[in-house]
C-alpha cells in the first residue's frame, strides 16, 4: 500500500491569545485611520494574565479630543471577544492595560512621505512579500486552511449565540487533507481544541463538536465526513486565553495567509498602516496571483515582490507555478509588469486602504485572503479578461 499524500493547516479563534493581540492592534489602526487617513501606525500588543501591554509608533494628526484612547479600545476588543471575567482567561474590566506609544521615526517618514502624488510614495520598509492562489476551490485558496478557518468561525458564532454549551473563547483547529488522488481530495483528520467551563459534560461537549461543528462544516465543502477526528486530546482545556498562554501581535502569520501551502515573507500584518508593504504589497501579490489563476495561466501560482525602504518601485518580481503553468515564466512576468502597478501609493489608492469599506480588526481573525464573508478589493477578479487578452494564442 502506497503512502498517503497529506497536507495540514491550522486556524485559531478570535479568543486565541495571539489573535486577541492582533485584533487589539488592528482596532487601534481602524480608529487612527478613521480620524486621520494619513496616520502612520505600528501598534503592537502583548497579553498575559490580567495584563494587556500596548506599544509601538503612531503619528496621527487630529483634534486633541479625538486622540486614541488605547485602553478603551483594548477593553472593547476583550468584551467583543467574550473575555468578560478573569476566570475565562482575562477580564475586560479587571485587567491592567499599560500603554507606551511614541511617534514614527522621522528617518522612516522622510522616505515614505515623498510628495502628494501616490506614485511618489516610498515603501515603508524593505522586505519580501508573497501572494498565492490555487484553483482547488472557488475561493482560489488551499483547501486545508479554509476548512480550518470555517471550523473556527462556525464554533465561535455558536459560542456567542449561546448554543455551544460550555464553550469558552480560546479555540484551535487543524485539518489534514489527503491529496493522494489530487483531483478528488479527501479530509483525512480534523483536530479541534476548545476551551471549556470546568463543569462541562465532556462526552456531551465532544459529541456536540463532532456532530454539530466538524461534520456540518466539512459537508459544506462537499467533502467526505468519514474522517478521523481528535477533540481536546489532552483531555481538559479549562485554563485558556492570556492566562493559559501569552499572546503577541503578529505571531500567527501562517494562519493569516495560506496555512503553509505557500511561502511567507516574514512580516506580519496586524497593527500596521498600509504604507508598510508587509501588509499592502502582500495584498497586491495575492490579487495578482488570484487573477492569473482565474485567467487559466496556471493551476497554482505564487508571486514574490521585494522592496527597498523609501523606494516606490519594487526591486524585483518572481513567480513559481509548481509545474502547473500553461505559459512561460517570461510571459507571466511580462503580463504582471504590464497590468499591475505595485508601487505602494498606487496599491493604497486602488484598494482604498486608508479609507477601507471593511474593518482591519475583522481581518485579524480567520485569514486575510479567501474571505467570502468580506468584500475585499484584493479578492476581486477584475483583471481576468485583460490577462486573457495578453496571453499568446
Amino acid at each position: 500500500m502506497s503512502e498517503k499524500i497529506l497536507f495540514t493547516s491550522e486556524s485559531v479563534s478570535e479568543g486565541h491569545p495571539d489573535k486577541l493581540c492582533d485584533q487589539i492592534s488592528d482596532a487601534i489602526l481602524d480608529y487612527c485611520l478613521s480620524v486621520d487617513p494619513n496616520a502612520r501606525v505600528a501598534a503592537e500588543c502583548f497579553a498575559t494574565t490580567e495584563l494587556i501591554f500596548i506599544a509601538g509608533e503612531i503619528t496621527i494628526s487630529c483634534k486633541q479630543e479625538l486622540l486614541p484612547d488605547y485602553e478603551k479600545i483594548a477593553r472593547g476588543v476583550l468584551r467583543k471577544v467574550g473575555y468578560v471575567r478573569p476566570e475565562l482567561g482575562i477580564g475586560a474590566d479587571e485587567c491592567r492595560v499599560m500603554v507606551n506609544i511614541k511617534a514614527q521615526s522621522p528617518d522612516i517618514a522622510q522616505g515614505v512621505d515623498r510628495g502628494s502624488k501616490p506614485e511618489d510614495m516610498g515603501a515603508g520598509d524593505q522586505g519580501i512579500m508573497f501572494g498565492y492562489a490555487s484553483n482547488e476551490n472557488p475561493g482560489y485558496m488551499p483547501l486545508a486552511v479554509v476548512v480550518a478557518h470555517k471550523l473556527m468561525r462556525f464554533a465561535s458564532i455558536a459560542r456567542k449565540k449561546g448554543v455551544f454549551k460550555w464553550a469558552r473563547p480560546d479555540m484551535k483547529s487543524q485539518v489534514t487533507i489527503d491529496y493522494t488522488d489530487p483531483k478528488h481530495p479527501r479530509v483525512d483528520t480534523v483536530l479541534m481544541s476548545v476551551q471549556h467551563e470546568p463543569d462541562a459534560d465532556l462526552p456531551e461537549f465532544k459529541k456536540y463538536i463532532y456532530e454539530k461543528i466538524m461534520k456540518p462544516v466539512v459537508r459544506t465543502f462537499g467533502l467526505n465526513d468519514d474522517f478521523k477526528y481528535l477533540i481536546n486530546p489532552t483531555g481538559r482545556f479549562v485554563i485558556g486565553g492570556p492566562e493559559g498562554d501569552t499572546g503577541l501581535t503578529g505571531r500567527k502569520i501562517i494562519v493569516d495567509t495560506y496555512g503553509g501551502a505557500a511561502r511567507h515573507g516574514g512580516g506580519s500584518f496586524s497593527g500596521k498602516d498600509p504604507s508598510k508593504v508587509d501588509r499592502s504589497a502582500t495584498y497586491m501579490a495575492r490579487y495578482i496571483a488570484k487573477n492569473l489563476v482565474a485567467a487559466g495561466v496556471a493551476e497554482r501560482l505564487e508571486v514574490q515582490l521585494s522592496y527597498a525602504i523609501g523606494v516606490p518601485e519594487p526591486l524585483s518580481y518572481a513567480i513559481a507555478t509548481f509545474g502547473t503553468s500553461h505559459y512561460s515564466d517570461e510571459v507571466i512576468l511580462t503580463i504582471i509588469k504590464r497590468l499591475f502597478d505595485c508601487r505602494p501609493g498606487i496599491i493604497i489608492r486602488d484598494f482604498s486602504l486608508t479609507h477601507p469599506k471593511f474593518k482591519y480588526e475583522d481581518l485579524a481573525c480567520y485569514g486575510h485572503f479567501g474571505r467570502p464573508d468580506m468584500d475585499l478589493p484584493w479578492e476581486k477578479l477584475d483583471k481576468v479578461e485583460a490577462i486573457k487578452a495578453l496571453l499568446p494564442k
